[in-house]
């Protein structure tokens, strides 16, 4: 039989973005006949909101071996917040001695913890095991390097990570047996930093649609509180996620067209739900200085702190007009495209021209598409299509959107069907010699 060890420090309970490929895949991975081990952080004092309902979804074979990490309460006189840094020695001695014990066929590294995977390289040194990486961000990341771009966060925070990634990309990526990405850019990005870099060392994977995670979320009991005000007269434009600077030309668009719809006999009212990856203690709203500038604050409603996976798909389900976000960063690929399609709801996306959230929805249908040239002020053309749309939705009108291919998201990008390019790409990688 053949071993997966996968490598993901965020796990069930916990709720964060970056293991949910992972966790979609598990049921896939074992259905196919692989034993699976997930190393993971016993972490007491997650950032990230916990939500023990998401453990239904982890086939019971599983092993999950949680590793210890440095409490936050030493490591903050450090300013070290960073989980990978922090459960990073002890990541790298249980990690040798699973190796060593049980000897998986093959390593897989997905998460954006991105110190974690230089140990797939010393690993292999060691023990000869090949390992995969999966880059569902960046690693390196040139968005603020852009002309026209905000200033990084984080000060001396940001200038060390973002050395720390230029030192230890290329070193981990040029031994990995196959590196995963959910951007064709970002391998573009690769090809063009590293001489030694070629076509056949990654692959293009989405994020899988969440089959099995919309019957979840349909079998939750019916007492569970609405997420929306049940207010039958506005219409309710809903959205969850991460609101970052390189989206807020986007946000920009959106609000522009808003304020055009004012003088509507039915009022519109946004929502926005985890708009901050910071904790909920320090989550900062992202939408109120633009919202303010447009004269729409009133209709404006953003809760920063983050909201549990299930409640951000029941959103999508009590929403009457989801919104999907694209960023200036063309490569950014959302997660939450295939959730939002999947759930039928009549959906808006505003996206930069030529990005990988416009392909998408290019290629599936089923959102009325706005796009817009990035990096220059409130694009007129795009705000205009924008008002049009609202208007349709305001009077009651059905939105102008191509039918879903569903046959196309199921056969390319179900979770069924990421994790069997998963697993082929697993087993070409264990049967390699070198």
């Amino acid at each position: 039989m053949k071993r997966l060890l996968i490598v993901s420090p965020h796990f069930p309970p916990v709720n964060a973005p970056d293991m949910q490929r992972v966790r979609m895949s598990l049921p896939h991975f074992v259905k196919a006949g692989w034993e699976v081990t997930v190393l993971t952080a016993d972490d007491r004092e997650p950032q990230a909101p916990l939500e023990p309902a998401l453990l239904q979804t982890v086939p019971d074979s599983v092993r999950v071996i949680r590793v210890r990490c440095l409490s936050r309460r030493w490591t903050r006189f450090l300013g070290l917040n960073n989980l990978a840094w922090r459960m990073l020695p002890f990541l790298a001695t249980a990690g040798i001695r699973i190796i060593r014990e049980w000897r998986p066929s093959v390593v897989y590294f997905s998460t954006t913890q991105f110190t974690t995977m230089p140990l797939g390289r010393l690993w292999r040194r060691r023990h000869g095991v090949p390992y995969v990486i999966d880059l569902q961000d960046p690693w390196v990341n040139d968005y603020y390097r852009q002309p026209g771009a905000p200033p990084p966060p984080g000060g001396w925070k940001y200038r060390f990570a973002a050395a720390s990634a230029r030192l230890l990309e290329g070193w981990t990526l040029r031994r990995s047996a196959h590196v995963i990405s959910v951007s064709a850019r970002y391998l573009d990005d690769l090809a063009r930093r590293y001489p030694w870099w070629t076509a056949n060392r990654g692959s293009v994977l989405t994020f899988g649609a969440p089959d099995d995670d919309f019957a979840l979320v349909r079998a939750l009991p019916e007492t569970a509180r609405p997420l929306l005000p049940a207010d039958k007269r506005a219409l309710r434009i809903a959205y969850a996620g991460r609101l970052g600077p390189d989206m807020l030309p986007t946000l920009d668009i959106l609000f522009s067209a808003i304020a055009r719809c004012q003088d509507a006999a039915r009022p519109v009212e946004l929502h926005f739900f985890g708009t901050s990856y910071a904790g909920a203690d320090r989550a900062e709203s992202t939408t109120t200085a633009s919202a303010r500038r447009h004269g729409i604050a009133h209709l404006v409603h953003e809760q920063p702190a983050r909201i549990g996976y299930l409640d951000s798909l029941r959103l999508l389900l009590e929403t009457d007009v989801a919104l999907v976000l694209g960023s200036e960063d063309r490569g950014y690929a959302p997660s939450k495209i295939y959730p939002t399609l999947l759930a039928g709801r009549p959906t808006l996306a505003i996206a930069p021209e030529g990005s990988v959230l416009a392909g998408a929805i290019q290629e599936l249908g089923g959102a009325a598409l706005v796009t817009y040239r990035p990096q220059t002020a409130a694009d007129e053309q795009a705000v205009s299509v924008l008002t049009g749309l609202l208007k349709h939705c305001l009077a009651e009108q059905p939105l102008p959107a191509p039918p879903l291919d569903r046959q196309r998201l199921e056969s390319r990008h179900s979770a069924a069907a990421v994790a069997r390019r998963q697993l082929e790409i697993f087993s070409r990688a264990a049967g390699r010699s070198d």
